[in-house]
């Protein structure tokens, strides 16, 4: 298992390696990228979600590859991994030469092909790049019968990354607006309190006076209207409740309680209060 393992990852190195130096070989130099020369096996691959315009890669949704083998050996065959890669042009030779600029997800899938059939696999991966156009290239590793590892080129072209449309009923979208509408009606506020209440004072309310006019004098009871009577004095016609014209709430006990005259009889004469002769 772990040779296994080790040969596929260095398959997979020689493979970008060998792209990279192919860069600037020319066409009859080339190897055909679907046949393998010591292995009759095809593969090819399809994107079912492309549109008419070229494949798009949208950053944050897995892009899913169907990649379709056939198996033209005398022997089965077994498919192994799929992974690839994102090339795009190399600022330090002014893009004469291309760089990987992103490994994509390598699967693994232990598929066997039997000789002269054909078999499919789904392949998915995602993407968090800036908006520009790649090169996609993908790889498959298959074995044969006696287990050999050999890499065929499963697709080599330029694809388009782009970012997902937005969506009026986007979750992240929605508590963003709400989030900076609460920035701005806070804002609002704190400038409302700060200067434009200065610019208007606001007016003395009437019914503060009376309320407190009523506490001070003790809660008293209303007058009846029926009870008041106009009295006409130097200053004006004024209206007092009935025979009382005060508030006998601030006149003390003693001063209200008048002494009563006594009565003297008629017939009775005082005595004298001189001395007898």
């Amino acid at each position: 298992m772990v040779s296994l393992r080790f040969s596929t990852f260095l398959l997979l190195s020689l493979r970008s390696f060998f792209t990279y130096a192919q860069d600037d070989a020319s066409p009859e130099d080339t190897v055909n990228p679907t046949k393998s020369p010591n292995l009759a096996v095809k593969v090819s691959t399809s994107f079912p979600s492309s549109e008419i315009f070229g494949i798009k890669l949208v950053n944050g949704h897995p892009t899913q590859a169907l990649l379709s083998f056939t198996n033209d050996e005398a022997s089965p065959v077994n498919i192994a991994f799929v992974g690839g890669s994102l090339w795009g042009p190399d600022p330090k030779t002014n893009g004469a030469t291309s760089r990987i600029v992103r490994n994509v997800t390598s699967t693994r899938y232990n598929v066997e092909i039997p000789a002269g059939e054909k078999e499919s696999v789904s392949y998915s991966f995602a993407t968090e790049l800036h908006p520009q156009e790649l090169r996609l290239q993908l790889t498959a590793v298959v074995a044969n019968e006696a287990g050999t590892m050999y890499t065929l080129n499963a697709f080599n072209e330029t694809v388009s990354v782009v970012e997902p449309d937005a969506s009026l009923f986007d979750v992240q979208l929605i508590f963003l607006y709400l989030f900076l509408l609460a920035i701005f009606l806070g804002t609002l506020y704190f400038v409302y309190n700060t200067w434009i209440t200065t610019l208007f004072p606001q007016k003395a309310r009437a019914g503060k006076g009376g309320e407190r006019a009523k506490r001070s004098s003790g809660g008293s009871k209303k007058v009846d209207p029926a009870d008041q009577v106009a009295v006409v004095g130097a200053d004006g016609p004024a209206v007092t409740s009935g025979a009382k014209a005060y508030d006998e709430s601030w006149i003390p006990a003693q001063h209200l309680n008048r002494p009563e005259a006594r009565r003297v009889k008629s017939g009775a004469r005082p005595k004298s209060r001189g001395k007898p002769e």
